[in-house]
């Protein structure tokens, strides 16, 4: 029988997706330690495997990813630490048989919560040690190290395993959007020195849906001999009545099969939200290809600007402005490093252009951004935009949400949009804590008692905010009756205006018009231009509460760069005319920073709205 090496230089492997996912649907709570179920229900572990290996899975990752002595502790299962490796390695070879594929030891990081000391390195050593030391012992024919965020934390895992005559290891990377890991080294940076370190197959997972996972690894330089993996996320996770899902299809999956092969991939899986019928799409779109040998890598450019400016201290009610005119309300992300000179740039373009407001969202998806409540203070200072500043219940508890709140009133911010938030786990930070102490309609009552003069304990705070409050809207669903109901619990809150999802949709507007016109309540309906086909694709299938119809990404499909871009451009004039023909108001939302765009399109609708 070929070695694992030869298959992967021979032909495209298919590895397993999320076990714990999966675990999760099968009905484990959330929050449990799946590693204790490999005592407790090994009948379960064993069915979830064998199924993804029935799906096509020739890799097959043990139920060991936390099960190190830190984790295990805060569950008092340190103790059992060797059974609980012990019984996952068996439990793999049994859902295997006779099959041919072969068994990863999992290790995952040390993630401890942000508000935690963090571990020594001497402590940091032997925890990998012992978890990495039972999976050899247990007969591993590989360790796999999976969505490691600080190089030097995989490289201390690496050195270890080495020293412990690991001889197979494949070492993965959880790499955002822009390319770099949280210890600031970029994706090809980091595979060049795991590969010197001895890493037999490097690749990226757990932190990337599929586009940006294909986005990555074109940036990638691939030689003869090197082996390349990705294990993309279903798409980006919702959290809705206590559960998460992800909206990427098995389809979708099989689709981009192709993609992942000529960027040179000869191992691909699946990380959060995959299934086995995500696993068995792949498994059968990879039939017959092989890996690319080597490719060069796409180089993109990048460059930053600078400007100062003074401070405008004035916030009327944008609620009494709409009862005069059309409002034009911009979505435009703060920067996700220190350098805001591009943000201060498009802001001064997007006022010049017609807006009336600027929205910033507060680590939208997750992703950390330079805070929104700064970002408003640069636009108060650069333009006479009116802020409308997004608060998110994921990351601070209920005191640090009325702290925040009692700050915004002092210094005269009024508009504010009340959201759950994206779940952390999803985001750039995946070790960071998801709050949660309100949801939206929480969060909206309690801004509403603090314009009362009343904190959450119902205490007097000898004085009142003066809040403007609002709240989202999801009309891209089936159950649109459902998404009714439960806006009308956020009015009965308190919320006294309305963002919705992006529309891409023209029927879908006089269906939002004549289902929210009798609420007597204004409504912002979201825009957003489509750039490309691949843009399309993975707003439809990756992020939740959009959907763009088939008929729009077919026309993208058969175009390319400015032609696809303009195209996109061209369907949102048409789709913001429609929009403003039915509502006073309109919420644009700048796509990937190119505020170019919105310029372009405000200036062309401003110019077909009456005044």
């Amino acid at each position: 029988m070929a070695t694992l090496i030869e298959r992967l230089n021979e032909s495209l492997l298919i590895g397993d997706g999320a076990l714990g996912t999966y675990l999760y649907s099968l009905g484990v709570p959330r929050n449990y330690c799946i590693e204790e179920l490999n005592l407790s229900q090994p009948y379960l572990v064993e069915k979830a495997l064998k199924d993804y290996i029935d799906a096509g899975s020739q890799i097959i990752r043990t139920n060991t990813a936390e099960a190190n002595l830190y984790y295990l502790s805060f569950f008092k299962l340190e103790n059992k630490i060797k059974e609980i490796i012990g019984k996952s390695i068996e439990l793999a070879r049994r859902a295997l048989g006779s099959r041919e594929g072969w068994i990863a030891g999992t290790v995952s990081p040390i993630w401890i919560k942000p508000a935690d000391p963090p571990i020594d390195l001497s402590t940091r050593r032997h925890l990998y040690e012992e978890q990495i030391s039972l999976l050899l012992e247990g007969g591993c024919d590989l360790l796999f190290f999976e969505t490691f965020t600080d190089l030097s934390d995989l490289l201390l895992a690496l050195e270890l395993a080495r020293n412990k005559g690991a001889r197979l290891i494949f070492a993965f990377v959880a790499s955002f959007e822009e390319g770099k890991l949280a210890s600031g080294e970029s994706v090809g940076e980091a595979f060049s020195k795991l590969r010197e370190a001895g890493a037999s197959l490097v690749g990226i997972n757990g932190a990337t849906g599929v586009q940006a996972s294909i986005h990555l690894l074109e940036e990638i330089e691939k030689k003869e001999n090197e082996l390349l993996g990705a294990y993309p996320n279903a798409g980006k996770p919702e959290f809705y009545e206590g559960k998460l899902t992800y909206s990427a299809s098995p389809s979708y999956f099989g689709q981009n099969v192709l993609r992942f092969v000529e960027e040179g991939v000869c191992l691909l899986g699946g990380d959060y939200g995959t299934e086995p019928v995500h696993i068995a799409a792949m498994a059968q779109a990879a039939v017959g290809l092989k890996p690319v040998k080597r490719k060069a890598p796409k180089l993109r450019l990048r460059y930053e600007v600078s400007e100062k400016e003074t401070l405008p201290q004035v916030e009327e009610s944008l609620l009494e402005r709409l009862n005069k005119k059309p409002i034009f309300l911009v979505e435009y992300d703060s920067p996700k490093t220190l350098t805001m000179g591009k943000f201060i740039e498009g802001v001064k373009a997007i006022e010049r252009a017609g807006a009336d407001a600027i929205t910033l969202a507060d680590n939208s998806l997750a992703i950390l951004r330079v805070s929104n409540f700064a970002a408003a203070i640069h636009v108060r200072r650069v333009s006479n935009l009116i802020p409308v500043l997004h608060v998110a219940c994921r990351d601070r508890n209920l005191l640090g949400l009325q702290s925040e709140l009692m700050g915004l009133g002092t210094l005269g911010f009024r508009h504010v949009l009340a959201l759950t938030g994206d779940p952390a786990k999803s985001g750039d930070h995946p070790g960071a804590t998801s709050v949660y102490d309100l949801n939206s309609i929480g969060l909206i009552r309690l801004l509403s008692g603090l314009n009362r003069g009343v904190n959450a304990a119902g205490k007097d705070l000898k004085g009142k905010t003066d809040f403007i409050i609002g709240c989202a809207f999801n009309p891209n669903t089936a159950q649109f009756d459902v998404q009714v109901r439960k806006l009308e619990a956020k009015l009965a809150a308190g919320a006294s205006f309305v963002m919705t999802q992006p529309v891409f949709d023209f029927e879908l507007v006089k269906k939002i018009f004549s289902y929210l016109k009798p609420l007597g309540i204004p409504v912002f309906v979201g825009l957003m231009p489509i750039l490309n086909y691949r843009n399309a694709e993975f707003l439809h299938n990756e992020v939740p509460g959009i959907s763009i119809p088939e008929e729009i990404r077919n026309r993208l499909r058969k175009l390319e760069g400015e032609k696809a871009t303009e195209t996109g451009v061209e369907f949102a004039k048409a789709l913001g005319e429609q929009i403003l023909s039915h509502f006073n108001a309109l919420y644009l939302i700048t796509p990937f920073f190119r505020y170019d765009i919105s310029v372009r399109l405000l200036e062309s609708l401003h110019a077909k709205t009456p005044v």
